[in-house]
């Protein structure tokens, strides 16, 4: 079984239950998920089966869409709904829709982001959040993001009755959207969270596109596995090249090849570019990191 499942994930689960919970249903243990998503998350979690694994990374590496509400007002310590109040003001003016605007503005395009410590990443071969779960602090790296649009989904003031607005926020890898809301709120000048968020898009997969753990179980008692998605959607971004019958067989086996042979007279594209055979996938190839002019397998996707 091969291919990339649409997953929605619902609320109360962590990514790791779902592929728990998959690896039951489909009856195979090769299924990795595409990028966490803390479990009061819902939304569009890409999963890989079988040979799809080893484009997960790729996957992982595709843009994200969000749907999220941030709050105003306080601050906690897991920046979102679920953390322990930190500090707390209230809003004593209207914020206005210009306002906010402006500070949407500021931080689109690529922002310099601290992750939160209640986070999966790791420091000195440890997760943030089980220093933070020990009571211990830790000095965190910070990392560049990419914030493609941040979009407001409503339109009133802000105020201590109203302390709350939607928002749309189109990013890449690695962005956390709890410490978005943190940045927005201190810009505006105020303790602020992440009270709620949903991911409607990843990559090439939208909520339409997604099924739940119940409806994918319900079409493998059916023996209907139209919910596997074909491994090429993984890489359609990059550059494909579509190989001979000789080639192909080249290529089975791990061979290098020459920008010759692979890109004939055309512009070479950049790496990694996706190799086709017959209409599948059938390897990832690299520039070679010394040899000029000659392109070596970075995964073989096709067994030989």
């Amino acid at each position: 079984m091969d291919g990339i499942i649409a997953l929605y994930k619902e609320r109360g689960l962590t990514s790791h239950d779902c592929v728990f919970k998959l690896r039951k249903i489909l009856k195979t243990k090769k299924v990795g998920h595409t990028g966490t998503l803390d479990p009061e998350v819902a939304g569009v979690l890409p999963i890989c089966v079988g040979r799809a694994t080893k484009l997960a990374e790729y996957l992982t590496d595709e843009g994200k869409e969000y749907h999220a509400e941030i709050t105003l007002g306080r601050s906690t310590t897991t920046e979102d709904q679920t953390g322990d109040t930190v500090a707390e003001k209230e809003i004593s003016e209207p914020i206005s829709v210009q306002e906010i605007a402006k500070v949407l503005d500021e931080l689109t395009g690529e922002i310099t982001q601290i992750p939160p410590m209640y986070s999966a990443v790791k420091v000195a071969g440890k997760k943030l959040y089980e220093y933070a779960r020990a009571g211990e602090s830790v000095e965190r790296p910070k990392r560049q993001v990419q914030i493609d649009e941040l979009k407001r989904l409503d339109s009133h003031e802000i105020t201590q009755a109203s302390p709350s607005f939607a928002l749309r926020i189109r990013c890449g890898k690695g962005t956390y959207i709890r410490t978005l809301a943190v940045m927005i709120g201190e810009k505006l000048g105020y303790p602020a969270h992440m009270s709620a968020l949903r991911r409607s898009k990843s990559g090439f997969f939208e909520e339409a596109d997604c099924l739940t753990l119940a409806e994918i179980e319900e079409k493998m008692q059916a023996d209907d596995l139209s919910f596997l998605k074909p491994l090429e959607l993984g890489v359609q971004s990059f550059p494909q090249v579509m190989l001979t019958e000789a080639l192909h067989k080249r290529v089975l086996n791990g061979a290098l090849l020459t920008e010759q042979e692979l890109f004939k007279e055309e512009i070479v594209p950049s790496s990694p570019v996706a190799l086709l055979f017959d209409g599948k996938l059938t390897a990832l190839y690299q520039k070679h990191p010394s040899r000029s002019g000659v392109w070596k397998p970075e995964k073989v996707i096709e067994l030989a």
